[in-house]
């Protein structure tokens, strides 16, 4: 074997004793945490969320260790690849760009945020949909439901706009899921004078505000727990979102909640 590879005998034992690098050692550490990250999202999660993940937990990594290492274990994110059946479909996605990606943010009720995540009920799964500030971190208006439709995303959207009553002008983000992009949340975005923004094609860090609120709630409010009726996990979101709003201590706030800090700029 060692004539085949050109090496020497003793260079192969010596090889042999050697044992692994400090680097190979804590990569090896790494990938467990990496591997555990990947699980807990369910297998989602690709390497620019995972890196995220590591930041929070206070582990210093580059997003390209973190990417080369999920290839090496044969980690993947699962993608889901929009297809269009016509011409007409193609525009009517391409219309709808990241308005927000620029925009200077100074004050609340100038860009909002949205999304849906998962929550599991017993062996099912029910969904939540959340309507955040982006300014202020503050959650105006939250759904929960059996299913995953424009219904879900309106009921959110009108409940925060009951409790802000926003301006004509506001932008309000989402991903481009088709709870959001339907012709009827389209036209009642048009409606309230809210300007329509969604995620670049791929770019799913574009909305990592919410997806940071999802994180938060989860592991603070959700994982550990068993729910066998919707109640049940209701009961903790109507506990929940007012002690993320008026309790929570904010690390992006300069430590302070959200409600705090609107107070504090008026």
């Amino acid at each position: 074997m060692c004539r085949l590879y050109g090496v020497t005998r003793a260079g192969f034992y010596a090889w042999r004793a050697r044992g692994h690098s400090v680097r190979s050692r804590e990569n090896q550490v790494l990938a467990v945490r990496i591997e555990a990250i990947y699980r807990n999202s369910r297998r989602t999660y690709g390497s620019p969320r995972v890196h995220r993940e590591l930041e929070r937990s206070g582990c210093q990594v580059s997003e390209n260790r973190v990417a080369r290492l999920m290839r090496e274990h044969g980690i993947k994110a699962r993608v889901a690849t929009m297809r269009y059946s016509n011409p007409s479909m193609r525009r009517y996605y391409a219309c709808l760009c990241n308005e927000q990606l620029d925009v200077k943010v100074c004050r609340p009720d100038q860009v909002w945020v949205g999304d849906i995540t998962y929550l599991k009920v017993g062996a099912i799964y029910r969904y939540l949909a959340v309507v955040m500030d982006r300014y202020s971190r503050r959650v105006l208006g939250w759904s929960f439901g059996k299913r995953k439709d424009v219904r879900l995303t309106l009921r959110a959207l009108d409940r925060a706009v009951r409790n802000r009553r926003p301006r004509q002008g506001l932008i309000f983000h989402t991903d481009r899921g088709i709870e959001y992009a339907a012709g009827v949340f389209k036209q009642r975005l048009a409606e309230l004078g809210i300007t329509q923004s969604m995620n670049r094609p791929g770019k799913v860090t574009d909305n990592a505000y919410i997806e940071s609120f999802f994180h938060s709630m989860k592991s603070e409010a959700i994982h550990g727990e068993r729910f066998s009726e919707d109640r049940q996990i209701e009961s903790v979101l109507r506990s929940y979102v007012p002690f993320y709003n008026h309790a929570r201590l904010h690390s992006s706030l300069n430590y302070v909640p959200p409600a705090t800090f609107e107070k504090q700029l008026a």
